[in-house]
């Protein structure tokens, strides 16, 4: 994990901390094979209690940044107690109850789901058996940079049906990523039990709707997806094979991404003896990251109820989009926010409900800063009170406030024009998009 070092310094110093706005961090996918050795013992030599241990070591020796696991069930529990990253994911629980997916990283996240594939197969395994599917969680890489993580493990096989329940898998998790993180950087890596090899298993249909690249495509294989099957062993002694594990990646308007390594981490995740702890090659990358040159965003108030909505896009397509006219709706919560710009664009969520409450900013005139105030409503938090400071000092505001207040600013010479975050009937999530004024 490295970001730009003002907020280091900035730390021993003892000076409020500049957000970064540039830095890298490494990920890590594996299939840590913790299937009860009585249903499959993956071919792999040793006892599984002592190798998950070892592999939980090894995760905290090597430290990856932000590390997916599949196949993580009944051993869950040997690999967490040997590891020692800060964030991890609660276990969803062993055969037949868990997905097998958890996550380990150095930084915080939001917006955790777990969610079950729609279609399975037991043609040729017992892909029914547990609940798998996906994890989606927006990572923190610092204040108001996010990325928005997926952890997924696909229906396995090659039978008919196991075909086509794997398509409907990765079409699932685009659909997914098309509603939940539109205008949002993404990195989607697990163990996706597909080969660009086998035509049905529409990898290349998976990219071309999320828009996402794949990183051993991009920096191992000169951007050319393979055509002739070349399989690895395990440990594998070149990255130029492909597994069916994998690491995709896009970045965004407000965060650009950029893959600068990929490689198999086998040789990293041996026992004493040279065996392997998994049948499964590990994989890895490494990402640099800046902050968006046109747009950028802040930090979420609120929770994550309703759906997801981001001005993202639209204000991408603009050059140097102003506010003109701010509408705040309010009653006892925060009900809507809308911002109309200079184009006479309007972008509005939330509900109908409340009062209204209009600024129109004169020439010259940005919208700075805003407050936000959050709550608990029907057991769920929710932004309750906002208010709106103008580079002149002028305000708006709406709502109820509470005792757990946040105020967002814009980096010096941008201003705020445009919201993202989830909503229904009312501001369930709100984060505030900045851009050059």
């Amino acid at each position: 994990m490295k970001i730009n070092g003002s907020v280091a310094m900035a730390t021993l110093l003892g000076m409020p901390a500049r957000a970064a706005t540039s830095g890298s961090f490494n990920v890590l996918s594996m299939n840590v094979a913790g299937l009860p050795a009585i249903l499959n013992d993956n071919s792999v030599p040793g006892d599984k209690t002592t190798n998950s241990a070892l592999i939980g070591s090894k995760f905290a020796q090597l430290g990856y940044d932000l590390i997916h696991t599949q196949e993580d069930f009944n051993y869950h529990a040997s690999i967490y107690a040997s590891d020692n990253h800060p964030y991890r994911t609660a276990t969803s629980g062993g055969v037949p109850f868990g997905s097998g997916l958890n996550v380990l990283a150095n930084y915080d996240w939001i917006d955790f789901a777990r969610v079950k594939w729609d279609t399975c197969s037991d043609a040729s395994g017992s892909d029914c058996l547990t609940p798998k599917g996906f994890t989606f969680m927006r990572l923190k890489l610092s204040d108001g940079v996010y990325v928005d993580a997926y952890n997924l493990h696909t229906d396995a096989g090659t039978e008919s049906g196991d075909l086509k329940a794997r398509a409907a898998n990765l079409l699932q998790v685009a659909s997914y990523i098309n509603t939940w993180s539109t205008g949002n950087a993404v990195i989607v890596f697990g163990d996706t039990n597909s080969r660009y090899t086998r035509v049905d298993d529409v990898v290349p249909a998976f990219r071309t709707q999320t828009g996402l690249t794949d990183a051993q495509v991009e920096l191992i294989l000169g951007g050319v997806s393979p055509t002739v099957e070349v399989l690895c062993s395990n440990p594998s002694t070149t990255d130029n094979c492909e597994t069916v594990d994998k690491i995709f990646y896009r970045g965004s308007p407000l965060l650009s991404l950029k893959a600068t390594y990929w490689a198999y981490a086998s040789s990293k995740f041996l026992q004493a003896d040279g065996n392997v702890l998994s049948d499964h090659n590990p994989v890895t990358a490494n990402f640099t990251w800046a902050a968006g040159a046109s747009l950028r965003q802040s930090s979420f108030s609120g929770g994550p109820e309703g759906t997801w909505f981001s001005d993202v896009t639209a204000l991408s397509a603009k050059k140097a989009p102003k506010a003109s006219v701010l509408t705040f709706r309010g009653g006892s919560r925060l009900d809507s926010v809308a911002i109309k710009l200079s184009d006479g664009t309007t972008f509005t969520h939330g509900g109908t409900g409340g009062t209204a409450a209009t600024l129109t900013l004169a020439s010259g005139e940005s919208w700075v800063s805003a407050q936000l105030c959050q709550g608990q409503k029907s057991g769920n938090t929710r932004n309750f009170y906002i208010k709106a400071t103008t580079s002149t000092g002028r305000t708006l505001q709406a709502g109820t406030t509470t005792s757990d207040c946040a105020t967002f600013t814009a980096p010096t010479g941008w201003a705020i024009v445009g919201f993202l975050g989830q909503d229904g009937d009312e501001m369930d999530q709100l984060a505030f998009v900045y851009a050059p004024q």
